[in-house]
């Protein structure tokens, strides 16, 4: 229900999970709202406990904000951060620290928060960093959050795609071991992987005509051979597949001399073989306001680009400039997919719980 929410229709009903409640997530979430310029933007409801916010607040010495603590289902305030307690029990507060419950609350969170997206009652997930250690458990059997949520959307093989301003990269191969990944790359995964990038390019970010790069797997792009095989036997024919399939598709190309000489640029999107190979050059790239993107789900959500960060929990020193930009990301791609489900006619293009054009107000 949107209750207040229907007298402005432009705002969207951010869902947001909290991670590893030892880590720097709540901390990020407060910092980030305490700006109240963004609530014109969206409305956020949190899913963690009332009483374990107060105390992580008052640990943290952050005197002036306050959440909005409200029942499920209960009416939301548009002009607040609103907090939703999906657990009820004292659980103490270790920040800075590895602990188990860290892990089994941040589940508690992101179920919840899942539950939500899936009934319609917020329409876009962000979720905070977690610790993919101590979250696992019989209802977590997973690398991270990218795959857990590709099966409660049934999306198959979801994409981890890295989006900072016009600089974008997805990869192949995602947690995975970097002894595993030769043997993992084929011209199928590859294929799938353009067309996730091509399909989220047009859909959720408005390109018409998608220029994507893809990288090489060995250094110099194998060397037409000489180092290794995959780049000529497997990389290049499904970029030419792609290619001759009306794509513009280009590659491979060697990764260390596509950063350093700037080609990214020239490109809407950059596909790299495995985690590392793109993350690196991301991260550098993007000084802090890179977003991991969940794209080919029928859901929007987005998360900043960092982890728990143990080191800087409790000490009120960590920055929220990636969480701030995991929501602008996430309200424009909700916005995006609904004006090109509406151009296109295609309800499968937009997740089921959106039944109304949201106009958003640009950042």
């Amino acid at each position: 229900m949107r209750n207040e929410q229907d007298q402005n229709p432009n705002k969207i009903r951010l869902g947001i999970s909290v991670g590893d409640i030892n880590g720097i997530g709540l901390e990020v979430i407060m910092k980030t709202f305490s700006d109240s310029r963004i609530l014109d933007l969206c409305t956020p409801v949190v899913y963690a406990s009332s009483k374990f916010a107060m105390a992580y607040q008052k640990a943290m010495d952050m005197k002036n904000f306050s959440f909005n603590f409200v029942r499920p289902n209960a009416k939301l305030m548009p002009k607040k951060a609103n907090l939703i307690s999906c657990w009820t029990e004292d659980v103490e507060l270790n920040l800075g620290q590895e602990k188990p419950e860290g892990g089994s609350y941040a589940l508690k969170s992101l179920i919840a928060a899942v539950e939500a997206l899936k009934k319609g009652e917020v329409d876009a997930l962000v979720t905070a960093p977690i610790n993919k250690h101590n979250i696992q458990s019989e209802e977590f059997q997973f690398p991270g959050h990218t795959e857990f949520l590709a099966k409660e959307f049934e999306g198959g093989e979801a994409l981890m795609f890295m989006v900072a301003d016009s600089l974008r990269v997805g990869v192949v191969t995602g947690h995975i071991p970097i002894g595993d990944v030769a043997s993992t790359i084929s011209d199928e995964k590859i294929t799938h992987k353009i067309g996730q990038i091509y399909s989220s390019l047009k859909q959720d970010f408005n390109i018409r005509n998608p220029k994507i790069a893809v990288l090489g797997l060995n250094p110099h792009s194998g060397d037409k051979g000489v180092i290794g095989k995959e780049d000529e036997e497997v990389i290049r024919p499904a970029v030419k597949k792609a290619f001759d399939s009306g794509k513009l598709v280009y590659g491979p190309y060697s990764a260390d001399g596509f950063f350093a000489s700037d080609t990214y640029k020239h490109f809407d999107a950059v596909l790299a073989m495995y985690h590392d190979q793109g993350l690196i050059p991301f991260k550098t790239l993007s000084f802090n306001r890179g977003v991991n993107f969940t794209a080919g789900l029928s859901i929007v959500r987005t998360s900043p680009d960092h982890g728990t960060a143990y080191d800087l929990a409790g000490k009120n020193e960590a920055q929220e400039s990636s969480f701030r930009e995991a929501i602008y990301v996430a309200c424009n791609l909700y916005k995006n997919r609904l004006e090109y489900s509406e151009l296109n006619e295609n309800p499968l293009a937009v997740s089921p719980q959106s039944s109304k054009k949201w106009h958003s107000k640009s950042k």
